[in-house]
């Protein structure tokens, strides 16, 4: 047990206690993927506890890969059996078992966000809801906040109040009656199901309490309420669980985290042990304590501070710009000039933002600087409309009572069966109570299908083909090469023969070697898994660790990440933190961004440079910031102050910038392309307590009375018609909420906006 030598103190503490509840608070960096993985080849070599008997799980399949293969190097021989994975797959392959028991097919489908959106869409028709009141990605943000509270459709709709709420509980209750029937769950259904399962089995939840005598959380603090109860009852017998997360790295909030499961640990545990990891291996001590300065400042946490034997590197840098343009090139041609005469590698550099919509400024700089970069967080490859269609196919190979897998590509490549034939076949369906494909199978007993009749025929054969296939002898690629050659789907592509034509060939070509990989990994390789493993994947798990490029991403998606030169940018009020969490009076919503931000900070192992810009373009209007508190919080000894900006004092002053830059980055028709200048946010700077500060060149002249009042439709001569939510009466002038058709909710003064009603 050579391993159990190179832990510090604390670390072989957590190590070595393996019996009863354990929570590690592991500060960034500090070494808790090794703790983990030590603890789990201590339980096997020394206590004699069996591979099967242990489950490690955690969020990401990235940081399930890495476990995985630091425990196989420690455990050797044996180590396959122990069960290693993330939480949406361990309560996948559970179900896959044992769902029959809940009314449902073992052979489901995994629905993901597109495949949701299409269902809720269908719902929201299906109700005669006012789409433009009642969006699908709202709908559906309310549907999983409740499953990962453990809500009910009845629940919901007994505690709703208000007449939207009673709607979106209706939604919430047609939803899932359409998922029941394709025999389909969503990501949070996964979850929801194996507790379920649990509760309602006993036997099978004694069964996996038998198995898993040792548990093992990583990330804890990123658990939400369902999460929770599924850890809760499978430790219930034996106690053993062991969770290592760190409070003020929270963040997860708007996905349903809830930082009491962490802060709370010891209560629901009842004499668990403690142990904090604040030994940092990763960054160097003049990072840690502007870290530590930031995140002090919190109220509900764990006491911890991070220390380091790294040394104590140069301080924190911090510049502000005039524009977030100006910041952007700044940037941009720092990282260009330091590889060009450091010998440095672009992969040594990430660019952090609080919002996906400020990357497009650093992607044009960029590109005009020939500088190699990934978006994370853009297209997912598995999202593009090739690999849907694809995907689709195996979807209904494998599971032909996928409604929404089979309507996607019944006429994809086109067979001639058009859309009102379609709804003849969806009708008939409804009317009869069977599937989508049951119903194409039928296709003769529906009248009105005309020519279409020939091509559903074509698609069923096929499908009854493939599936027949699947069955007897073809494996995964096999099926997936049988797919595109008898449907025609690549010869169509390739008749095309444009530059995105080519690019979708290549796509598909890496979709067959992704199946490829998968036959050569999988221990008893199956479609079902097949589609699971793809289901789950994360935007952060394509990211190449060998790729020689800037990572440009958000702060919430840099989280597991380090990179030895890191710029936190947009560092300014209302940015970051973000307006919702400065002007709303939840402190738990600005201590989740200082939570942030404390992340952002310690990402960075040698040098960290926070950006600001003291004029930013939003939607399309400038609007004028300070200073973000966050780098106010941090000491004036740790903090190196460049450009524009040379003393602290000058973050509690409104900002300075020249009308004439104003007028050259703010006007309609700018030489950079921003928008039009004419919104209150254009003529008003925020000062420290949020004051207004007015710039002379407007006068606000204040109307008796407005022609048009909440509820009513107006239009505006650049944002075209909307309905009114809102009116305040702001003294000066009425400041007016309108959420337009085209572009959104947008406020504005009455004066400027110049509203007519409709």
């Amino acid at each position: 047990m050579e391993y159990l030598e190179k832990l510090n103190p604390q670390q072989r503490e957590a190590v070595e206690h393996t019996e009863g509840p354990l929570l590690i608070l592991a500060g960034a960096g500090s070494g808790k993927t090794r703790v983990l993985t030590c603890r789990i080849a201590y339980l096997i070599e020394h206590c004699g506890v069996r591979p099967w008997n242990i489950m490690a799980i955690t969020f990401t399949n990235k940081a399930a890969g890495e476990m995985r293969e630091r425990v196989d190097g420690l455990v050797g021989m044996g180590s396959e059996a122990i069960w290693v994975s993330t939480f949406h797959s361990s309560c996948c392959r559970i179900l896959r078992r044992y769902i029959d028991r809940i009314g449902y097919d073992n052979s489901f489908t995994i629905y993901d966000t597109d495949d949701s959106r299409q269902v809720m869409k269908a719902v929201i028709k299906e109700l005669e809801l006012n789409p433009k009141i009642y969006k699908e990605k709202a709908l559906l943000g309310k549907i999983s906040a409740a499953k990962n509270n453990l809500v009910s459709p009845d629940e919901m709709e007994a505690d709703a109040s208000r007449w939207e709420e009673k709607q979106t509980a209706r939604a919430y209750r047609a939803y899932q009656k359409r998922l029941k029937k394709n025999n389909a769950l969503d990501f949070d259904d996964l979850l929801v199901l194996a507790v379920e399962l649990f509760e309602k089995a006993p036997d099978v939840l004694e069964n996996y309490q038998e198995r898993f005598r040792y548990i093992l959380i990583d990330e804890y603090q990123d658990t939400n309420t369902v999460q929770f109860r599924f850890v809760k009852l499978l430790a219930e017998k034996y106690r053993n669980i062991c969770v290592v997360g760190d409070d003020d790295q929270s963040i997860y909030k708007f996905r349903g985290a809830n930082i009491m499961n962490i802060l709370n640990f010891e209560k629901s545990f009842p004499g668990a042990k403690v142990i904090k990891l604040e030994q940092n291996y990763r960054s160097t001590q003049s990072i840690l304590d502007a870290a530590n300065e930031v995140i002090s400042n919190n109220s509900g946490r764990k006491e911890k501070k991070l220390w380091t034997d790294n040394g104590r590197g140069t301080r924190v840098r911090f510049r502000e710009f005039q524009t977030g343009y100006d910041e952007a090139e700044f940037v941009a041609g720092e990282i260009a000039r330091k590889v060009r005469e450091e010998n440095r590698s672009y992969r040594d550099y990430a660019v952090l933002y609080r919002t996906n919509a400020q990357s497009r400024l650093f992607e044009e700089k960029m590109i005009a600087a020939d500088i190699p970069y990934k978006l994370v967080g853009g297209v997912n490859f598995y999202a593009r409309r090739e690999i849907k269609d694809m995907l689709a196919y195996l979807k209904t190979v494998d599971n032909a009572l996928d409604d929404l897998a089979v309507q996607r590509i019944v006429n994809v490549p086109k067979r001639g069966v058009g859309a009102t034939s379609l709804a003849r076949v969806q009708n008939y369906a409804l009317e009869n109570g069977i599937s989508f494909y049951e119903a194409l199978q039928e296709a003769e007993k529906i009248p009105g299908l005309g020519r279409s009749l020939g091509g559903i025929r074509k698609f069923t054969a096929l499908i009854g083909r493939l599936r027949a296939a699947g069955r007897e002898y073809l494996n995964v690629r096999e099926i997936l090469e049988m797919i595109i050659r008898e449907t025609g789907y690549v010869e169509e592509l390739e008749a095309e023969g444009t530059d995105e034509d080519k690019a979708r060939i290549e796509n598909i070509n890496e979709l067959v070697s992704k199946t490829a990989d998968y036959m050569e990994q999988a221990e008893n390789p199956s479609l079902s898994e097949f589609l699971q493993q793809v289901s789950l994947v994360a935007d952060i798990d394509s990211v190449d660790p060998d790729g020689d490029y800037v990572l440009l991403m958000t702060l919430h998606s840099a989280k597991g990440l380090e990179f030895d030169y890191v710029y936190m940018t947009g560092m300014e009020e209302n940015t970051f933190p973000s307006y919702m969490a400065v002007s709303g009076e939840d402190s738990e919503e600005l201590e989740e961004e200082r939570r942030l931000c404390y992340v952002g900070i310690t990402r960075a192992r040698k040098e960290l440079t926070m950006t600001a810009a003291q004029m930013r373009m939003v939607r399309g209007e400038p609007q004028f910031l300070r200073a973000s508190r966050f780098v106010r919080e941090i000491p004036r000894e740790l903090i190196e102050l460049e450009g524009e900006t040379t003393d602290t004092r000058n973050f509690m002053k409104p900002p300075e910038v020249s009308m004439d830059r104003i007028m050259k980055f703010g006007t309609g028709g700018a030489e950079r392309g921003y928008g039009s200048f004419g919104s209150s946010r254009a003529r008003s700077a925020h000062g420290p307590s949020g004051n207004h500060y007015s710039l002379n060149q407007f006068r606000v002249q204040k109307a008796d009375h407005l022609d048009y009042k909440e509820g009513d439709r107006v239009r505006h001569v650049k944002f075209g018609d909307g309905t009114v939510q809102d009116i305040k009466d702001g003294g000066k002038d009425y400041e007016v909420t309108v959420d337009f058709d085209t572009c959104g909710v947008k406020r504005m003064f009455a004066s400027f906006a110049k509203l007519k009603k409709i």
